[in-house]
């Protein structure tokens, strides 16, 4: 993780300069050489720390953090309107869970029928395609800025964004936004932190007594919250096409982890615990409506210093929680298992109150945005020609 966070702050913020798909294609290539690398040792029987070796070479190339960093700028990029960012962010956020959850349902059976090999080799087979589609077929959604010919270093420009893209993030904004972005930025990394750490723990729960729960039932209970991103998608859909604000969305969201967490907490029974899901089928909501927001009120050539930031914050967010959680549980499992959930539900009143601030300042995105630009000096000559890539409203 360590290595690929500063990839990720390096490549995504670089992104705004050079292009959306280096972000795109250097994860790519790191993560077919770590599908290879374990297709080796197992067909090899070589010795497992080489994993670690690459573990760390793989994540050089930036890792998932630097992927989704450019995979949401590149829709950034493509979207004309805030609302249709917020759909496209979710859609995305949709096709990544329920992709997992097939992948996670299915290799036990493929590990069954053919062994590790089979299932490595698929896996990196699958990593060729995409890389195969993003290096050949995926088009570029930024044109390269021009090199001023009265620069005696042509690559000055890129190397100033290649080191002060983060920075200028926040140094060339007015103070009110400044300050909007990072409640927003905390409330993100707040919200996964709270939802991720009791998520982490639900498995754990499920094994120990009272539930006593066997691979089969913990398999149907990993498919059931699945289908959490499906409706998370469809609530997001539904509640931006009736013209319900941002911020009530994101409420939604957060109230639906704070039930089905409580819920789960008090869970004694198989039944219970297939139903305690129920109320959590709007958990998602807050992910990709949040990306958006934060994606309305910075310039189109920030984008990926903002994504940067996001794809940092959230893997800190996680295996911090992760850590944390595992830590408390195994703590307190012999006098309260349900304690963790408890957390998680309190915790989430951190982000209501990041909430209650941005709804009390306000948000209006097309107007931040455009004094973003006005204050930030040569700005036109960074982002190339504005009749060509027009500030996202």
């Amino acid at each position: 993780m360590i290595p690929s966070l500063a990839v990720t702050l390096v490549l995504v913020a670089y992104s705004d300069q050079r292009g959306r798909k280096i972000t795109i294609i250097l994860p790519l290539i790191g993560s077919l050489f770590y599908a290879l690398s374990f297709l080796a040792v197992s067909f090899f029987e070589l010795d497992l720390y080489l994993l670690i070796v690459s573990a760390f070479v793989s994540a050089l190339f930036g890792g998932s953090g630097t992927f989704l960093g450019g995979c949401f700028s590149y829709i950034a990029d493509l979207c004309e309107d805030g609302q249709q960012k917020t759909l496209r962010m979710a859609g995305v956020d949709m096709v990544i869970g329920l992709l997992s959850g097939v992948a996670s349902l299915s290799t036990g059976y493929f590990l069954q029928a053919a062994g590790f090999n089979w299932p490595f080799f698929t896996s990196a087979l699958f990593q060729c395609f995409n890389l195969i589609y993003a290096v050949f077929i995926l088009e570029e959604t930024l044109q390269r800025p021009p090199d001023d010919p009265l620069d005696g270093s042509p690559r000055r420009t890129a190397m100033r964004q290649l080191a002060c893209g983060v920075y200028q993030l926040f140094a060339g904004a007015s103070r009110r936004r400044n300050i909007l972005l990072v409640l927003l930025l905390l409330l993100f990394s707040s919200f996964s932190f709270a939802n991720m750490g009791g998520l982490s723990m639900i498995t754990l729960y499920e094994l120990n007594q009272p539930l006593c729960w066997t691979e089969i039932l913990i398999g149907y209970g990993s498919a059931l919250s699945t289908t959490v991103f499906l409706t998370s998608f469809v609530g997001v859909t539904v509640f931006s096409r009736c013209g319900v604000p941002d911020l009530v969305i994101i409420l939604m969201g957060i109230l639906s982890v704070m039930a089905g967490m409580t819920l789960v907490a008090f869970v004694k029974t198989t039944l219970m615990m297939f139903l305690v899901r129920l109320p959590m089928l709007l958990a998602i909501m807050p992910f990709p409506v949040l990306r958006s927001m934060m994606s309305k009120i910075v310039s189109k050539n920030e984008q990926g210093a903002l994504f940067a930031c996001l794809a940092c914050l959230d893997s800190v967010s996680i295996s911090v929680a992760i850590a944390v959680f595992n830590s408390l549980y195994a703590v307190t499992v012999t006098w309260y298992p349900g304690f963790c959930f408890l957390l998680s539900a309190g915790l989430c009143v951190i982000p209501l109150a990041m909430l209650a601030g941005v709804g009390l300042l306000g948000v209006e995105e097309g107007k931040e945005a455009k004094e973003t630009e006005a204050l930030i000096p040569g700005e036109e000559g960074l982002a190339g020609d504005e009749n060509d890539n027009p500030p996202l409203t």
